[in-house]
């Protein structure tokens, strides 16, 4: 589990690990690690908790490594969720920006599917967090969103490329989640209290309500679900701009 530390992602290793997973987890937020390693622990759930960044393939392979030696050189859930941007225009952003945008979102995720498939056996499930940026403009996060596209679009490759394995490759598409490291970026795109005021569902989402469709993704539930994608924004995606107006309604 990448990007374990906090948000969705430490969401997502506590919801595994309460159904009876052993989890390994990773990111390069040290103390926030260490406190989702702890609780891991106290689940009896820990495999490894790896202080690490996830752009170096080097330390992704070093992962891959002692994980491998701890389970027996056996992976049944991947999730890839680490991930992040800043607020830029196109034309402001260097190619230097670019290049970090860029391996942030999506040769990260390349460098951990190619260290930790051939781990992965039959029955074996990968899921990868896009976000809702995947499926529309994005002003001021445009390489972002293409690299989030970029993933949306490698996730139904793999599922096809990978189906004689047995493996099912999904994603998971959230829209603006409240959590601790969220309030720049939501200042940044014009949202008050973390929320989004064009959101159709009354209240804000939670990392919890994305947790539970990644381990519904990843269940045998799913048994019969690859290559598609499950929003997890509160109808955002459906609306397409529709929002509800201020004397009730739904406007355009």
């Amino acid at each position: 589990m990448t990007g374990a530390a906090r948000g969705i992602g430490r969401a997502t290793a506590l919801a595994f690990a309460r159904l009876g997973a052993r989890v390994a987890v990773c990111d390069k937020l040290a103390a926030e690690l260490d406190d989702v390693a702890a609780e891991l622990s106290e689940l009896d759930a820990l495999v490894t908790a790896r202080l690490m960044d996830v752009r170096d393939a080097e330390q992704v392979r070093a992962l891959r490594d002692e994980i491998a030696a701890t389970t027996a050189g056996s992976v049944d859930v991947l999730v890839n969720n680490a991930g992040g941007g800043f607020k830029a225009s196109f034309l402001e952003t260097s190619s230097r920006g670019e290049a970090a945008l860029i391996a942030e979102n999506f040769t990260q995720v390349t460098s951990c599917l190619r260290e930790f498939v051939p781990l992965m056996g039959d029955g074996a499930r990968i899921v990868n967090v896009t976000s809702i940026e995947a499926h529309r403009a994005g002003p001021g996060f445009g390489i972002y969103s293409a690299m989030k596209a970029a993933v949306e679009s490698l996730t139904k490759t793999l599922a096809l490329e990978l189906a004689e394995m047995r493996i099912r490759v999904n994603a998971v598409a959230p829209d603006m989640i409240p959590t601790p490291g969220d309030a720049d970026l939501a200042a940044a795109v014009g949202m008050s209290d973390h929320g989004s005021y064009d959101q159709p569902w009354p209240d804000d989402g939670t990392p919890d309500d994305v947790a539970g469709v990644i381990v519904f993704l990843a269940s045998g539930l799913a048994r019969f679900v690859t290559g598609t994608t499950v929003h997890v924004d509160g109808g955002t995606h459906a609306a397409s701009g529709w929002r509800r107006g201020p004397a009730g309604g739904w406007l355009l």
